[in-house]
């Protein structure tokens, strides 16, 4: 329970930063960026789920990287009032969180 409630926080300050680097995604705060984190886990858990191990963005794929960026531009949708992002923005966010995740993983393996 510990490494989920410590994933989730790793999460959110991802998303600070890439809000703060990239032009085309802002997040609503700490508060936001947590509840960004935990919408976009159980999308991308949906999306895996629905689809299978080849759009996990652990895949490493073009099909992870899609997936990843549908998954953050979808979760605006559902947290409208926290998250906004562009497309453009989607796609360079889902790069640079995995570029991030590359060097600081923010999943239990």
């Amino acid at each position: 329970m510990v490494g989920l409630i410590i994933r989730f926080l790793v999460s959110a300050l991802v998303l600070l930063l890439v809000s703060w680097l990239l032009p085309g995604i802002s997040v609503n705060g700490f508060t936001g960026a947590l509840l960004a984190a935990v919408v976009i886990a159980v999308l991308g858990y949906i999306a895996e789920s629905l689809m299978g191990k080849k759009v996990s963005p652990y895949g490493r794929g073009i099909i992870g990287f899609i997936s990843a960026a549908v998954v953050i531009y979808l979760a605006q949708y559902i947290i409208p009032n926290y998250l906004t992002v562009s497309l453009v923005g989607s796609l360079l966010a889902a790069l640079v969180i995995g570029i991030v995740d590359a060097f600081v993983p923010t999943a239990l393996r």
